[in-house]
């Protein structure tokens, strides 16, 4: 299953809109937005995001960027790969 990425229309700024932009080219990612995703008060401060339920928060998209590649790399279960058997010895 790929990580879901939820974004609020609200906090589309232009930098915002380019990182969206940016997450829907990985084919790895499943990327959504909503009208309101309920978490007013950061939306109206800072850049955020949901990945897979959690809130990642950051000043700047740039920052909010590297929060994902973060919680992506923290979330990747070892055990859940699909082998291919053509490489197995």
């Amino acid at each position: 299953m790929r990580p879901l990425v939820e974004f609020c229309v609200n906090n589309l700024s232009d930098e915002m809109k380019m990182l969206k932009d940016e997450l829907e080219q990985d084919p790895t990612l499943d990327v959504v937005e909503y009208g309101c995703l309920g978490n007013c008060g950061v939306c109206a401060e800072r850049c955020f995001v949901f990945v897979d339920g959690e809130s990642i928060e950051a000043d700047n998209a740039v920052a909010l960027r590297e929060k994902i590649k973060k919680a992506r790399a923290e979330s990747v279960d070892p055990y859940d790969v699909d082998f291919d058997l053509d490489r197995l010895p």
